[in-house]
């Protein structure tokens, strides 16, 4: 399976979904790179049938994607940074353009409450942190948090 970006052509239905297309996502969170053969062989189906499972739940929107967990830290980004915005009246669609461009912002969540948007940044040096939250500071306040650990880091859905 390559790393690629899935188009969904429908949403999925829960209600469509069984207990094989469960077992079959929950073994892909794990290992999205097992071969349909092994799938299969753990989920108690053959690899045309896995096969087919796997393109629908990709074609349904169910699955979006396949792509390699990689360590910042490794790639020499060792800096780890969470940042909420309180945008001023009338910002949000700045803060969220702002955001959008500056690439060592890898995921931004607008929420409820106060702090509209919640975003994590991977850096180099704690020093190229200064320079990317003025860039929000005329639209709103920002709270920024050091990560030194991940206790519980991303893990699978609990599907079983």
């Amino acid at each position: 399976m390559a790393n690629r970006k899935i188009r969904p052509e429908r949403a999925y239905e829960p209600k469509e979904m069984d207990a094989l297309d469960l077992r079959i996502l929950a073994e892909l969170q794990v290992d999205a790179r097992v071969s349909f053969a092994e799938l299969g062989r753990r989920v108690g189906l053959s690899a045309p049938a896995v096969a087919d499972r796997v393109q629908r739940l990709e074609e349904t929107g169910v699955i979006t994607g396949y792509r390699a967990e990689v360590d910042p830290r490794a790639l020499g980004f060792p800096v780890t940074v969470m940042v909420r915005i309180r945008p001023a009246i009338r910002e949000l669609q700045r803060i969220s353009k702002i955001a959008q461009e500056i690439p060592q912002i890898v995921e931004c969540y607008r929420m409820t409450g106060d702090d509209c948007f919640y975003f994590t940044m991977h850096l180099r040096a704690v020093d190229e942190l200064e320079p990317i939250l003025d860039l929000f500071t005329p639209y709103g306040h920002t709270t920024t948090s050091l990560i030194h650990t991940a206790p519980v880091p991303r893990r699978p859905l609990p599907l079983e």
